[in-house]
């Protein structure tokens, strides 16, 4: 095996070890020697191992104390980062963070999305209502999924910045596995529709300040969706949604100009 593939293995096993717990934050790592001897590789391939993980802020050295872990919310690399707030929290928490970045950049997007969208952009946003719809009628929960996230990924390419579907391109399986929860409910693929046809229509437009409110309607409801279907365990017919935060009207019906209802 090549040095650098031992050099990762060894850095992914003490990052395993500290996202479970054995190291907690501001607590010393094993020595080079101990770490050498249990990983049955060098010092010096630990050596690069803890040089990786110090490059990406997850360790810090004290020199002649050792080396020490910063807490989660220190480190800089994605994975790792992503790693730790899968395992740090529960996946309601998880999906609840979700929802928080998907407020920032997708309300964000849609704004954007009315000054830019192009006639090309509208149309994929038509095709993907229309997937979802038919995805629907079907109960083909993975083609309600891949419809679902199709339409945001228009709206974010619409945006007109590059840097921005980027930004969720890096959480797409968590975002992936958001969607399919919440979407096995007939109930919510029939909100997501709703809203993406609001969503769509006033992007079409291109008044920013509508499509903004559009974006924060759809992400309100699907706020509401989750507390009711998933965050308190409901099933089809359950309890009344959760107290708190209730979704903001949708938008009032728009001129539609790019399809059918």
């Amino acid at each position: 095996m090549a040095r650098k593939s031992l050099v990762e293995a060894v850095a992914e096993d003490l990052l395993e070890r500290i996202l479970e717990g054995e190291v907690g934050a501001h607590e010393a790592l094993p020595p080079e020697a101990e770490i050498a001897r249990e990983s049955d590789v060098s010092r010096l391939t630990v050596r690069e191992a803890l040089k990786a993980l110090q490059a990406q802020n997850i360790v810090y050295v004290r020199r002649g104390l050792g080396t020490y872990v910063n807490p989660p919310d220190a480190w800089t690399g994605l994975e790792a980062i992503l790693k730790a707030a899968s395992r740090g929290a529960t996946s309601h928490q998880v999906a609840l963070r979700l929802l928080e970045v998907r407020r920032m950049v997708e309300t964000g997007s849609a704004e954007l999305a009315a000054v830019h969208v192009t006639p090309e952009d509208l149309a994929a946003m038509e095709t993907a209502v229309r997937d979802l719809e038919r995805a629907h009628e079907a109960q083909d929960l993975d083609e309600v999924t891949r419809a679902d996230m199709a339409f945001h990924d228009v709206v974010l390419r619409a945006s007109g910045n590059p840097f921005v579907p980027v930004l969720l391109a890096q959480l797409s399986q968590l975002l992936y596995a958001e969607r399919r929860a919440t979407s096995a409910f007939p109930e919510v693929q029939q909100h997501a529709i709703e809203h993406h046809r609001l969503v769509l229509e006033a992007i079409g437009t291109r008044d920013p300040e509508a499509a903004r409110k559009a974006m924060e309607a759809h992400i309100d409801q699907t706020y509401a969706d989750y507390e009711h279907y998933i965050g308190r365990g409901a099933a089809p017919g359950g309890p009344d949604p959760a107290p708190g935060r209730a979704p903001d009207p949708a938008p009032g019906p728009v001129p539609h100009s790019t399809g059918d209802d």
